[in-house]
């Protein structure tokens, strides 16, 4: 059951990989983006047979992959503003997620959308159409109830079962419907790497991409300054909103998402992800969402964000406001900045094609762009559908390719690492907060270190920042406390964990 063997990447494995590439100088597949596409992309030309090599210029999960709601939409959304080919291919990876690849990180999630005195009855019923539509899709999708039960109407008295800080006066009962919810966003990512790794790609971080052409690059390795050429038959841009950085006309839309971090105590055991309405937007909602280790995130927001592309986004004080403000619609006692643990913001890589006011009425439908030189170019899209997007980059770079393989893509019935059917994640000998992070390899983890908080206050035991060093690819602090757990979300719980870090990476490297 246990799956960590070749699936390992760590400083030692970067190293002989560098090394390999610099020697051998050629790879069927390179890929240039660490995030969830890049890391699907890597996956699927390794499942292929193919020699493939992923270079990241910073860390796995470093740009938008992480910045999620760390939900797997079913497409309700986008089925609500009629694109149905959207919403119909959400809910089918959504069912690939929850039932094949990652059934360990990826569980089902009540959605509740309370009828508040302030909604009209027409609002209602389009919450409830929508609710049934979605409905609708789990069937097409062939997501059977025992995964995803279906939507119905619940009481007031249920309503604040699942939600005990909504304001009880005038409340009309509500909606209930389920979703799907990853353990977290940045994990899934280093699920697909390590996955990758296991088939045989090259996985590199701290190694940038320059002078990109559909027929290689120059990488240069950010540790050491050390340069090397490299040639393949095809290339993949995967860069996420670096992309256009990386090619001449890719004209990318920013649009800001964000969220704010509270502690569940704020909200007094939320259970089900909370919807509020936007005042004047018949379609647009905040969400409070139960996240682990006893947080709930606040969010979104979609926000035009020209200008130079920041490495780590930052959420605005009007934003801010704006969650604040909205969710306090709907709750006994107003949340204030005070409340906070943290906020994070992300970078949505949105096409410009020229089309909608606001960056909400782009289109989230991906976009696979050929270069004149050969290089292909993947944009767009969603985290749901990383799996889509990552085949049809891979089968358009391939049609225009010498290269041949008889395997078709089999990503759609391929396990991640730590994955496993519901029966056999039950039977794991871990604890349950180990199998929702580890799944199958909850075991090693264990067996590896300390199950002792690492701080008072924090649920992160020293087991798990060796397995982070040891087999995850972290190579600094920021990547374990940014990337590998999400400490870093709240300072003041990074300054309680920094210490622990620290001897972690003194304690692999004594024995490396």
């Amino acid at each position: 059951m246990m799956t960590v063997g070749n699936a390992s990447l760590n400083a030692a494995r970067r190293s002989r990989d560098l090394d390999w590439l610099d020697t051998t100088g050629k790879v069927d597949v390179l890929v240039i983006g660490g995030g969830v596409t890049g890391t699907g992309v890597a996956l699927d030309a390794a499942a292929r047979g193919l020699s493939v090599a992923l270079v990241e210029k910073h860390d796995l999960a470093f740009g938008t992959s992480r910045w999620s709601s760390k939900l797997v939409h079913g497409g309700l959304r986008y089925l609500a503003s009629g694109h149905v080919g959207i919403a119909y291919e959400s809910a089918v990876e959504r069912g690939i997620l929850m039932k094949t690849t990652a059934p360990h990180l990826v569980h089902p999630v009540p959605q509740l959308a309370p009828w508040l005195p302030q909604a009209k009855a027409s609002q209602a019923a389009l919450v409830r159409g929508a609710f049934l539509g979605g409905d609708l899709l789990r069937t097409f999708a062939r997501t059977s109830d025992d995964y995803l039960p279906h939507s119905r109407r619940v009481s007031s008295a249920e309503v604040l079962r699942y939600a005990p800080t909504l304001r009880p006066e005038g409340l009309r009962g509500g909606f209930l419907t389920w979703d799907g919810q990853l353990y977290d966003d940045a994990r899934l990512v280093l699920a697909i790497a390590r996955t990758a790794a296991q088939y045989g790609a090259r996985v590199l971080t701290r190694v940038a991409a320059t002078q990109v052409t559909g027929q290689g690059a120059v990488l240069v390795d950010q540790l050491t300054g050390h340069s090397l050429n490299v040639d393949a038959t095809v290339v993949i841009n995967a860069a996420g909103i670096w992309a256009g950085q990386l090619t001449d006309g890719i004209k990318l839309r920013p649009s800001r998402g964000s969220h704010l971090v509270f502690p569940q105590s704020a909200f007094g055991g939320l259970s089900a992800v909370l919807t509020v309405p936007v005042p004047g937007e018949m379609r647009r909602v905040v969400m409070a969402i139960p996240a682990p280790d006893g947080r709930v995130y606040v969010g979104l927001t979609d926000e035009d964000a020209p200008g130079p592309v920041s490495d780590v986004p930052r959420a605005t004080d009007v934003e801010i406001d704006f969650l604040l403000d909205t969710i306090n619609r709907a709750v006994q006692t107003p949340l204030t900045r005070a409340d906070l643990l943290g906020t994070y913001a992300g970078l949505r890589p949105l096409l410009d094609t020229g089309h909608g006011n606001k960056t909400a009425d782009i289109s989230r439908r991906h976009a696979v762009i050929t270069g004149p030189d050969g290089l292909v170019t993947i944009v767009g899209g969603k985290l749901t559908t990383y799996r889509r997007m990552a085949q049809d980059a891979l089968d358009t770079a391939l049609a225009q390719s010498t290269l041949t393989t008889t395997r078709p893509c089999l990503t759609h019935r391929i396990p991640l690492v730590g994955a496993a059917d519901r029966v056999r994640l039950a039977a794991v000998a871990a604890p349950t907060r180990f199998v929702q992070r580890y799944g199958v390899e909850a075991p090693v983890v264990v067996a590896g270190g300390s199950l002792d908080p690492i701080a008072a206050g924090l649920k992160t035991t020293y087991a798990e920042l060796l397995f982070a060093v040891r087999h995850e690819g972290a190579l600094d602090e920021d990547d374990v406390l940014d990337r590998r757990t999400r400490i870093g979300l709240s300072a003041a719980d990074r300054e309680l964990a920094l210490p622990a870090v620290r001897e972690a990476f003194a304690a692999v490297g004594r024995v490396s």
